[in-house]
């Protein structure tokens, strides 16, 4: 528990000096905001603070750190490492560049902001690449809500149609209407479960795995059979919206478009990050002592707990909600496995919608203009669906992916902002790292990775190679970069 007060402090301190120093870099003034001058009461619309603060962290979060946190978890307490550092240095980072770039270039959305920094080329792969990795987060946050929900009454089908329906509705309406309405109470919910968790933390301080003492793949060590993955790269794919994720920079422009003033953006992005970063810090350590904890293991204290090392994330949680919160906790956890996966599923639909319409110019003030562009990215999603349920490993698999491709979609982010920086004459040192690590991360799991090209350790030269690629390439570029401003 000393490492868990140790990195829940660390994350407190990360938002209230590295925060302000990243602020600081990109220094945000007093002019017009798109909310502001683009005003048009579907998706520029000037709404309060609280409520952007809360629908932002809502829109990043889903079940992302509960269920991430909790797989990643099973590494160990080195996942308390990457939580704080990917957060604070990473994570954050990455979220308040990504929203205040969208502010400073008109509500743009991210492919719009990667083509301007990146080139044309890169834009038009990466607008197939987000639009994509969206449709699959609206298709993996589909199905796994209504299996649920079936075990509550109904077919697993009916809960998708309901699911779909409403994903139309709150795709097509104004922002305001039903995502700011109902948004912040959902957020509430999950603020509200991983504080009560956390009193319970502090009340009864399990014994847990501390940093100095377990610094491996406590999972391995666990189950070697069937937990075999490296710390590096898998937990840094596995813990994503915890730490780093490029989904976030897809939904960042949605409140980007909300803002009254840039002064409000450390609060909203990377307060919102670091938020997110503390719930995933809880669920990792409610994780800890469920699958490490003393007494040994700690999912024996749980009757309806059988499966033990191999409890599935959504199984932890509605046995510990309801261990340990009662009533109330299975109401929440109902909310945590149902609602915020549905939320995060239409906003990024929402997302979708706009980056294809910003690509087309097409006008999103006409409601047939909004179908035209919402039936086939909806249509993609049913085919993914049917996939999905007639194979077998079919939610896995696309998890898997979906997994790497958010990491991969940061890469692109954190590069974007430090052509920003570099042209801006800017510390560029603030997104350079992670996006040197993040590179390395991503290009690693394609080759060692089982999913991917499968070469196992033979693969880790191959991931070097490619940061010394980037190391280069970015060199070469940054000369090339310098000669032109001065000229």
């Amino acid at each position: 528990m000393i490492s868990f007060v140790l990195s829940l402090v660390a994350l407190v301190c990360g938002y209230l000096f590295y925060g302000r120093l990243v602020e600081r870099v990109f220094g945000p003034d007093d002019r017009v905001t798109p909310a502001v001058a683009k005003a048009d009461g579907l998706d520029y619309i000037v709404l309060p603070s609280w409520k952007i603060f809360m629908i932002q962290f809502l829109n990043i979060a889903g079940t992302g750190p509960i269920f991430g946190a909790i797989m990643g978890a099973k590494f160990g307490p080195v996942a308390y490492l990457w939580i704080v550092l990917g957060c604070i240095f990473a994570g954050a980072t990455h979220d308040y560049f990504s929203g205040m770039l969208s502010m400073r270039h008109d509500g743009a959305g991210l492919p719009e902001l990667i083509g301007k920094y990146l080139g044309k080329t890169t834009k038009g792969i990466m607008l197939v690449f987000t639009v994509l990795l969206l449709v699959m987060v609206g298709t993996v946050f589909v199905y796994s809500p209504a299996e649920i929900l079936h075990t509550m009454g109904g077919e697993t089908i009916m809960w998708i149609g309901i699911i779909f329906c409403y994903y139309i509705i709150a795709t097509m309406l104004p922002i305001d209407k039903i995502i700011g309405k109902v948004y912040p109470l959902f957020a509430f919910s999950l603020l509200f479960m991983a504080g009560a968790l956390m009193v319970w933390l502090f009340v009864h301080w399990p014994t847990v795995p501390e940093l100095w003492n377990s610094l491996y793949n406590m999972g391995a060590a666990t189950e070697p059979d069937t937990w075999k993955d490296n710390i590096f790269p898998a937990l840094f794919i596995t813990i994503a919206c915890g730490a780093i994720s490029g989904f976030h920079a897809t939904q960042s422009p949605l409140m980007a478009r909300c803002v009254k003033s840039e002064k409000m953006g450390r609060p909203i992005f990377y307060g919102a990050m670091i938020t997110e970063g503390i719930v995933a810090l809880i669920w990792a350590t409610v994780a800890s002592w469920f699958f490490y904890g003393n007494p040994a293991p700690g999912y024996t204290l749980i009757e309806q707990a059988t499966a033990g090392f191999h409890t599935s994330a959504p199984a932890v949680v509605n046995l510990v909600c309801n261990d340990w919160l009662g009533v109330v906790g299975a109401i929440l956890a109902m909310l945590g496995v149902v609602a915020a996966p549905i939320t995060s599923g239409d906003t990024a639909f929402r997302s979708a919608r706009l980056i294809v319409a910003e690509w087309l110019k097409m006008n999103q003030r006409p409601i047939t203009k909004r179908l035209l562009i919402c039936i086939p990215l909806f249509a993609l999603s049913i085919a993914m669906l049917i996939w999905q349920i007639e194979n077998p490993d079919g939610f896995n698999t696309i998890w898997q992916y979906f997994g790497w491709s958010n990491q991969a979609l940061s890469v692109f982010t954190l590069w974007t902002i430090t052509v920003y920086l570099v042209r801006n004459k800017k510390c560029f040192w603030l997104t350079l790292i992670p996006a040197l690590f993040m590179t390395t991360v991503c290009t690693t799991f394609i080759f060692v990775s089982k999913q991917m090209l499968g070469m196992g350790n033979a693969g880790y030269p191959y991931g070097v190679a490619c940061l010394a690629v980037a190391i280069v390439w970015f060199a070469i570029w940054y000369n090339k970069e310098n000669k032109r401003i001065k000229k």
